[in-house]
């Protein structure tokens, strides 16, 4: 249904174990959709001088070991997938660049939750978060538990958000729960006006009802367009009232993926994420896609 895509999955390894989780869930990602696998260590190299001895006067001891990282990573992917279209490079850079840099070209670009050297109270690593934030493209960030990551859900979770009418995370989720064979849950979140005592009978009648129906429509009009794409994907839809980045955090228990979205602004500099994604990122119990909607930057009248 989709035209062939030419970028590969990229993922990024850095020899942690959050990273080696990251490389199996790309593998499975690039098998799954016929895609081709990049694997990618950025490595300032001098960095790690010291930390292995150089196997020659030319090649520099931080050079060894980004190359050792990498190979050993390379040896993973080809053990998990024999027939996979797969690429290795060292890079020297950080990590952020390189990545970002890699994004470019690629489909969907897949990083682990933590990196090596971070600390392991953080939820997110660094890395991760601003790749997630500012990546042109769709970014996985590989959290959660083994049933998760191995798909055995069979169900991907949508947050449709205001302006995810015609958006690319609702083409991005349509697309995976089909190449999964999985259930695809959109959860639309509505919240009960503020104003007034918990107990006035406003707040139970016409505009509680009213956020509600306002609720189901922008949801059915942004499904309505993929769901007749996709005819064979099977679609559970709901409104639920509560604040969207805790209803979907607490549901992403039940799924193997919850995609978001996050809106982009052409010529702004800086992270671009939401409350629900970055509530996501670092607390969601399964693997999360960040998908952009780029949108223009405001003109002087706007401002």
């Amino acid at each position: 249904m989709d035209s062939p895509v030419a970028g590969p999955v990229v993922v990024g390894v850095d020899g942690s174990d959050a990273g080696l989780t990251a490389l199996d869930w790309a593998v499975d990602e690039a098998v799954r959709h016929g895609w081709a696998l990049r694997i990618v260590h950025a490595s300032l190299w001098e960095h790690y001088e010291g930390v292995v001895p150089a196997r020659s006067p030319d090649r520099p001891s931080g050079q060894v070991l980004a190359e050792n990282i990498v190979g050993t990573a390379a040896e993973r992917a080809r053990r998990r997938a024999p027939a996979l279209t797969l690429t290795a490079d060292v890079l020297a850079e950080d990590a952020t660049g390189a990545l970002l840099r890699e994004g470019q070209e690629a489909v969907l670009l897949v990083v682990g939750s933590r990196g090596r050297g971070e600390l392991a109270g953080l939820l997110l690593g660094s890395v991760g978060l601003v790749v997630a934030a500012r990546a042109p493209g769709p970014v996985v960030v590989v959290r959660g538990d083994t049933y998760a990551r191995e798909a055995r859900h069979r169900r991907i979770l949508l947050g449709i958000g205001d302006h995810d009418v015609d958006a690319p995370a609702v083409r991005f989720a349509f697309r995976e729960a089909a190449a999964r064979g999985a259930e695809l849950d959109v959860v639309r979140t509505w919240r009960r006006p503020a104003h007034g005592p918990a107990g006035h009978p406003l707040l139970t009648g016409e505009p509680a009802s009213a956020m509600e129906h306002r609720a189901s429509e922008l949801l059915d009009k942004a499904l309505e367009p993929m769901a007749e794409e996709y005819p064979r994907v099977r679609l559970r839809s709901s409104t639920v009232e509560g604040p969207a980045h805790k209803v979907l955090t607490e549901r992403s228990a039940a799924a193997d993926l919850l995609v978001v979205g996050a809106r982009r602004r052409d010529g702004l500099v800086g992270l671009e994420l939401g409350r629900v994604a970055h509530r996501a990122l670092h607390h969601a119990s399964c693997p999360v896609a960040v998908v952009p909607q780029r949108r223009p930057a405001p003109s002087e009248g706007d401002q």
